[in-house]
């Protein structure tokens, strides 16, 4: 049994510390907000703020794992260094170095913009602020020994942007429809991070993501025919905090030491996101 800590406990957050409380750890949750729901996980909360300092020393010692799953809901550009950067920093001076760490990033790192196939060696320039306060998060959980985890577009119960759009009417097809996207469940996630947290003594990057990029066509064409609806229109895409991308990310490093996906592509996905969430 560990003793984890995830620093986040949202979207993602709470249900990692529900597969981790169901496989015999102890887990602790952070979060800004209301803990009710980290409780009736099983999950012990603390209401904690990481980008104030001083509140890191209400929280307790002694954890074997820590998760860091922040997120911003705060959309301008100052909350996101804030938390991502500010927030990333305040944790590893609160370790103190003394406990081995897994950052969740995005894809969104990476900038291309012309379709390559993107591993973990790829360049790392991303367009948009967030990717970069994401890189500079990165940078210092890599230079204090601990794992990142490089994800893709989440979708699940309740999101996928794309989908929702395509649901309200307001999907727009970018140009011919030809740009790459990259996805991954949020419950295959929730795998990565547990398969992370055996490996993070040996630090590392790894893409997180699905086993097959799709163009945007092919993926509202699917959408279309699965649904019985019409392809979207045309048109400009919709502002959004990721940059505009069009690249195939691997996951070939993560798969190779044992990570499988539950859902292999969007279609099984979000075939079971039909059939239980309409």
């Amino acid at each position: 049994m560990m003793r984890i800590l995830i620093v986040g406990c949202g979207y993602v957050g709470l249900p990692l510390g529900v597969a981790l409380r169901e496989a015999g750890h102890e887990v602790h949750g952070v979060r800004r907000g209301d803990g009710e729901e980290m409780a009736a996980a099983g999950i012990v909360g603390h209401a904690v703020d990481v980008t104030c300092r001083e509140q890191l020393n209400d929280l307790p010692r002694g954890f074997d794992r820590v998760v860091l799953s922040v997120s911003s809901g705060r959309g301008s550009v100052e909350a996101h260094r804030e938390v991502f950067v500010e927030g990333t920093r305040n944790i590893l001076e609160w370790l103190e170095g003394e406990i081995p760490v897994v950052f969740t990033s995005s894809t969104g790192v990476y900038g291309q913009v012309d379709g390559e196939e993107v591993d973990e060696n790829a360049v790392t320039e991303p367009a948009g602020e967030t990717g970069r306060a994401l890189l500079e998060a990165e940078n210092m959980v890599r230079n204090a020994g601990g794992i990142v985890l490089r994800v893709s577009g989440i979708y699940g119960p309740g999101r996928g942007f794309l989908y929702r759009q395509f649901l309200n009417g307001e999907a727009t097809m970018v140009g011919d429809g030809g740009r790459w996207l990259n996805m991954v469940h949020r419950d295959d996630v929730v795998g990565g991070l547990v398969a992370a947290l055996e490996l993070v003594k040996g630090g590392g990057v790894f893409n997180l993501t699905d086993d097959e990029p799709v163009r945007e066509r092919d993926f509202f064409d699917w959408l279309a025919g699965a649904l019985g609806r019409e392809l979207p229109p045309a048109g400009e895409a919709r502002k959004r905090k990721r940059a505009m991308t069009s690249k195939r990310v691997l996951n070939a490093k993560l798969s190779g030491l044992g990570w499988l996906p539950r859902y292999p592509t969007f279609r099984e996905g979000y075939a079971e996101l039909m059939r239980t969430d309409g």
